[in-house]
């Protein structure tokens, strides 16, 4: 398992080593705005409990800077070196170095401060409480992947730690007790900032280093069919039509590199030039309309037919590729075929 903990996102994978060294992802990609940042969110929280939000605001409107040195600071001496061993940890930041502040603090939180000479400690019990919201969503996604792998593969041998945030040693801790017992070996990869890049580019020069993957989303098209008694009446077209959403791959699936799925449609209007599909993503299984909550409109693909002649009946071929689908549409009347690619975008 991989479980890349980055400032924006936390996002794991887990994948089985084959033979021949490819990987074969054996779960669901899952992930969560578990982000570090959230950290540094409640550290500015427990800043306003101190100075009070208006001096807050006014500092990051007025003095971006040097709020961003003070948090610079934060991230120095408290966020990376806090263990959660020490209960007797503690650090004292003196708001008298960030000058600009102290104008802003208004007179009941001034006089507080000047009583304890502008020093704000922060203890022990402060910074567990800012970490453990994020950390112990952490430990949620890592649970509920352990879960998916016991349903399908039994065990899972090793959890490494990458990105930014892998390097506190309050989250490696955590994770480390609650999963030692379960999982053989739990570390953090050496440069887990630097290895992101390096990964991408590894997989960018090497060919076919993915064996097989399990999709995220529920890929379909939106498809033309007749009325039929029991579908919703509201959804009925003037011409008796309605439009559903037609599944191509379900997400969970397990899809080796260049699968084709396949389906049949036939045109509308047989002597037609050009054929279009709106392809949709959704995160539900069993979707079966085009604007149902949750469903995104990935973009439309158009097939030109330069040839004119009889569009009967049409094969549609979907095939996942490492970082594309490639379409393609044979006319079962004449066995001509026609192939385009559309090119994925995001994380989809």
């Amino acid at each position: 398992m991989v479980v890349d903990c980055g400032s924006g996102t936390v996002d794991l994978t887990t994948c089985k080593l084959l033979e021949d060294n490819k990987l074969s992802e054996i779960t669901e990609c899952t992930g969560d705005f578990c982000r570090s940042k959230f950290i540094d969110k409640e550290f500015i929280n427990f800043l306003r409990k101190k100075l009070g939000s208006n001096a807050v605001d006014l500092l990051i409107e007025n003095n971006y800077g040097q709020f961003q040195c003070m948090i610079q600071e934060f991230f120095r001496y408290v966020k990376l070196p806090f263990t959660g061993d020490d209960l007797n940890f503690s650090y004292d930041l003196d708001i008298e170095e960030f000058p600009d502040l102290i104008q802003y603090v208004g007179k009941e939180n001034r006089d507080i401060m000047e009583e304890n000479e502008w020093v704000i400690e922060i203890k022990y019990e402060d910074v567990k409480a800012m970490f453990d919201p994020v950390v112990d969503r952490i430990i949620n996604l890592i649970r509920s992947q352990l879960d998916s792998i016991r349903n399908i593969q039994g065990e899972c041998s090793a959890i490494f730690l990458t990105g930014g945030f892998s390097v506190s040693k309050y989250l490696q801790q955590r994770i480390k007790k609650e999963f030692q017992n379960v999982v053989k070996k739990i570390s953090v990869l050496m440069c887990p900032i630097a290895v992101i890049s390096r990964g991408a580019v590894m997989y960018g020069l090497s060919s076919n280093v993915i064996s097989t993957r399990i999709l995220k989303y529920t890929y379909g098209i939106e498809e033309l069919k007749y009325w039929m008694e029991g579908d919703p009446i509201s959804r009925r077209l003037q011409n008796g039509r309605i439009v559903r959403f037609h599944c191509l791959a379900k997400r969970g699936t397990k899809v080796e590199t260049n699968q084709k799925f396949t389906t049949f449609f036939t045109p509308p209007f047989p002597l037609q030039t050009r054929v279009s599909f709106k392809i949709f993503i959704t995160k539900e299984y069993n979707a079966k309309y085009c604007d149902e909550p949750g469903m995104n409109f990935l973009g439309k693909l158009v097939v030109y037919f330069p040839d004119s002649g009889l569009l009967d009946r049409l094969l549609l071929e979907f095939t996942f590729g490492q970082m594309e689908v490639n379409v393609s549409v044979e006319n079962e009347t004449n066995g001509q075929r026609y192939s385009t690619t559309f090119e994925l975008e995001d994380d989809y």
